[in-house]
């Protein structure tokens, strides 16, 4: 039986903790972000997990 391949768009955008979460990057962080107030240009930076219900699916996909 061939090996399990990891999908390799899921390894770059996502990363597993000690603690089995899922870390993620935050959307519309790319450009044109002097229209943000500067409030929620700083909640943008600040870490984000996945949530419960995606999590199993995500750690297959990066497993493999």
């Amino acid at each position: 039986m061939p090996k399990m391949k990891s999908v390799k768009g899921a390894v770059k955008r996502f990363k597993i903790k000690k603690n089995g979460t899922i870390k993620r990057g935050t959307a519309f962080r790319s450009h044109i972000l002097t229209k943000v107030d500067g409030k929620h240009h700083r909640q943008m930076n600040s870490p984000k997990t996945v949530d419960a219900a995606d999590a199993h699916k995500i750690k297959h996909m990066i497993v493999g």
